[in-house]
């Protein structure tokens, strides 16, 4: 997978292994390693703020999405994108 943009849309297999088009929102990179916060198209396209799952995955070195394994990772990866965020 070549760099991952924001404003992208690709497809992933949620948790029930159900294909969702996502979209990046945000891209941040800590320690070296970079991190999208995405959410699910479908809940843009309703355009209501309140209800829109963000979703952050890590991109590792081959360029493929990971779920992020710890509360701890995910906590700085959560701050990270809230400052992000609240700066639009």
């Amino acid at each position: 997978m070549d760099k991952i943009e924001v404003g992208e849309v690709f497809t992933i297999a949620d948790e029930t292994d159900q294909d969702q088009e996502v979209e990046v929102l945000a891209k941040v990179t800590l320690e070296d390693t970079d991190y999208v916060a995405v959410s699910f198209v479908e809940d843009l396209k309703e355009d209501n703020e309140e209800d829109i799952d963000l979703f952050f995955l890590k991109i590792d070195d081959d360029g493929e999405l990971s779920a992020i394994e710890t509360d701890e990772e995910f906590d700085k990866v959560s701050e990270a994108f809230d400052e992000i965020l609240d700066e639009e």
